[in-house]
């Protein structure tokens, strides 16, 4: 009898490059996400491969045949890990499907802000060359910055910054401080003591209630009137009503943020009715070959749960392979 597979997205070319192989798998893509429509059809498939709709304690105890959910990317705060863990359940993700698209991205919001990529665009379509004295560009060679996480993600931006000679700065209490000073970078206890010698912050940490909020008033009004903030993790981590008010004030020079609280995020967002901030619409992950590996590896977490090799390296909630 053939495994059914929920697809709650687009059925991408790299969960075919999985699925096409294996004459026992059924795969069926759901595009109506209500928790009302998952209830109806949960109960009847071996394993589903979610994008951003939640995964609640309602659909878990329905879901009685359901040997993994597995994770379209690598962030999960819309599934219920608790529920999941008590169901036996293992919650999947993409691994390092985007780990280097992501580290790539934060890269690119410190380049734009530090080289003045939109106003020297804006002002040089308008002929207007003395902007690039009136307002010069930096070298981020020499300065200084703090990367809040050294997951997948965090790992490969300092690599890179490393390499672009910043002094790198790393928050992390969860890790090996000496895998931090390896990758050639210094480990910080107390950040926000901090916050006034850095000239960026990049958030690249999970959000949880340890961190939602993380970064408010306080964090930046601490910081230098010419530092920038960074996020490519989730909204909320730093709060967006006090971010608005320290960009509209100047407490900040300015600001990258992918991630909103809302989201998709409107075009009455306060922050975008300012100009310094360089925004993208949760695609800090998105590439052509990120996709691809995202729904790969996605696919392939299914494919080795029912076979009986799942890759904890990969399970969340790694306590119930056990």
């Amino acid at each position: 009898m053939k495994k059914r597979v929920m697809v709650q997205l687009a059925i991408s070319d790299g969960i075919k490059s999985v699925f096409d192989g294996r004459d026992d798998i059924e795969v069926e893509q759901f595009s109506e996400l209500s928790e009302d429509n998952i209830f109806q059809h949960i109960g009847n498939y071996d394993a589903a491969i979610t994008g951003g709709a939640a995964f609640t304690p309602r659909l878990i105890e329905a879901a009685s045949k359901l040997k993994i959910l597995s994770r379209f990317g690598v962030g999960y705060d819309a599934v219920n890990v608790p529920a999941l863990t008590k169901a036996g359940i293992p919650l999947s993700v993409a691994g390092i499907a985007n780990s280097v698209t992501v580290a790539e991205h934060a890269v690119f919001f410190m380049l734009a802000l530090a080289k003045q990529a939109f106003l020297y665009d804006r002002e040089t379509r308008k002929g207007n060359w003395a902007v690039r004295f009136e307002q010069p560009a930096f070298d981020l060679a020499g300065r200084t910055v703090m990367v809040m996480g050294f997951g997948r993600i965090g790992r490969r931006l300092v690599n890179r910054l490393v390499a672009m000679e910043m002094n790198v700065l790393v928050h992390d209490p969860y890790v090996v401080q000496d895998g931090i000073r390896t990758a050639g970078a210094t480990p910080v206890d107390d950040w926000r003591a901090l916050l006034g010698e850095i000239d960026f912050l990049s958030i690249n940490c999970m959000k949880n209630e340890e961190t939602t909020g993380m970064v408010a008033a306080a964090e930046l009004g601490a910081m230098k009137k010419t530092a920038y903030v960074v996020n490519t993790a989730r909204g909320g981590i730093i709060e967006e009503a006090a971010l608005y008010d320290a960009l509209k004030a100047n407490v900040i020079a300015g600001a990258g943020i992918d991630p909103f609280v809302v989201e998709p995020a409107t075009a009455d967002n306060p922050l975008f009715e300012l100009d310094n901030i360089i925004v993208s619409p949760h695609s800090a992950g998105v590439t052509e070959e990120s996709i691809f590996r995202m729904g790969q590896i996605a696919a392939q977490n299914v494919v080795d749960c029912f076979d009986g090799k799942l890759d904890p390296a990969n399970v969340i909630n790694v306590e119930v392979l056990e």
